[in-house]
């Protein structure tokens, strides 16, 4: 197939954290840095970066690997030779199938969890807006949206609360106990930070603080959970007065040094203090963890946590997995209808044509016909090129509905048979 379907990216699983920092191309979604070009090469192109996978998924043909590689490398400042052990590269049906599991979390590093979707809705929508996107990938992608939804529907998959900031609550548990007597500074006011904050409240933090670049949108989020909205230029102000901090910006540099701990620690007693950093790239400096009674984890250090949460949505994963089987063949079928369209419309125009032209022949040669006659002789003819075509469109049909992979060679017999590619 020419317009070939490519998906090409690296995750948690395939790259440490300061891989995915190096290699984010979370601020490279706009029309100047957008990496991918759509030209001869590449004719559709989507890009999702979280802070657990950077995928590119693009339709082109079968020089699109390279250049994806090259171009995302260099994007980064960095080389292909750098950036390709840690990639993984599916095609056509692999790609489908892989891009309908992460829709439906089956591929995160929370299995389940509800972030995904929403990302990959944010990052469809920027795609949109740059017209990077064509006609297979907007099919493909709200086809990803609606597997998604049917996972949700018909899986409890997302059942019980287990999400990046859910761990995160619990890892401060286990250093603090009981929560009802210390507060926490959330740095960020995103989809993380709100979930983190619903956590806090739920195992009984009575105080939390709200900081984030823009200020409205820290004060709406501590209005929501009855917590106190800071400036984000006073946030250090804020550390000696928190027990738990958990950032997530999307700032490309740290937010928070070691320089800006020491004192904060003798003000505070050395009373411990937790951070976790769910950011990529990382808020907090690491050199952080090196001071008594600081306790810092990264979106990495989760994965324990999160594990211990998993046995229970192993079964509904099963469940899920076929649900994506199941529509990840329709998809094909659709996929395969669609190689076979320009011929069967090729196909039809060139029997219609000739018969049109023969109709308008024998008509010259019948000037005495009435109306009823010629409309009868126009029914003729259409009855008899929808015969004639019947049997090389289920020729053409045939291989699809069986799901054969000799599309290419029925659809090329076709064409010279009817001499299709001179009409």
């Amino acid at each position: 197939m020419e317009n070939e379907i490519f998906l090409i990216g690296l995750n948690h699983r395939t790259a440490e954290l300061h891989i995915r920092e190096q290699f984010s191309l979370s601020s490279y979604c706009d029309s100047d840095t957008w990496p991918i070009k759509n030209d001869q090469v590449i004719y559709e192109s989507f890009i999702l970066s979280t802070c657990n996978r950077v995928e590119i998924l693009a339709i082109g043909n079968k020089d699109v690997e390279n250049l994806i590689i090259d171009s995302w490398a260099s994007a980064k400042g960095s080389t292909s030779s750098e950036l390709r052990p840690y990639v993984y590269i599916y095609k056509g049906i692999d790609a489908i199938k892989h891009l309908f599991s992460v829709a439906s979390s089956l591929d995160s590093m929370v299995l389940g969890e509800p972030q995904i979707l929403g990302q990959l809705k944010k990052a469809y929508r920027k795609a949109v807006e740059l017209q990077k996107t064509g006609s297979i990938l907007n099919r493909l992608l709200h086809k990803a949206f609606s597997v998604a939804k049917r996972v949700r529907t018909e899986t409890s998959i997302a059942s019980s609360a287990v999400s990046i900031s859910y761990a995160a609550v619990e890892l401060a548990k286990r250093i603090f106990g009981e929560m009802h007597s210390h507060s926490a500074l959330l740095i960020g006011a995103g989809e993380m930070a709100e979930l983190a904050a619903l956590h806090l409240l739920q195992n009984g933090i009575q105080k939390i603080y709200v900081a984030n670049r823009t200020f409205s949108k820290g004060r709406e989020l501590a209005l929501a959970f009855n917590g106190i909205a800071v400036p984000f230029e006073k946030m250090t102000s804020y550390l000696g007065e928190s027990d738990i901090i958990i950032s997530s910006t999307g700032s490309q540099e740290p937010i928070i040094h070691a320089k800006d701990i020491e004192s904060i620690l003798s003000i505070r007693k050395n009373r411990p203090m937790f951070f976790i950093d769910i950011a990529v790239p990382r808020d907090i400096d690491p050199d952080v963890n090196t001071f008594d009674n600081v306790y810092l984890y990264d979106i990495d250090d989760l994965k324990e946590v999160i594990e211990e949460n998993m046995n229970n949505r192993q079964e509904e994963a099963t469940k899920a997995e076929k649900i994506v089987d199941e529509e990840v063949a329709f998809f094909n079928d659709w996929l395969r209808n669609l190689e076979l369209q320009p011929t069967i419309l090729s196909l039809i125009q060139r029997t219609e044509r000739i018969a049109h032209e023969e109709l308008d022949h024998t008509l010259k040669h019948l000037p005495n016909l009435d109306e009823s006659q010629k409309e009868a002789l126009e029914r003729m003819m259409i009855a008899l090129t929808h015969k004639l075509n019947h049997s090389p469109l289920m020729f053409l049909k045939g291989s699809h509905m069986r799901k054969n992979k000799n599309n290419a060679e029925r659809i090329s017999l076709i064409r010279q048979v009817f001499d299709l590619d001179r009409q």
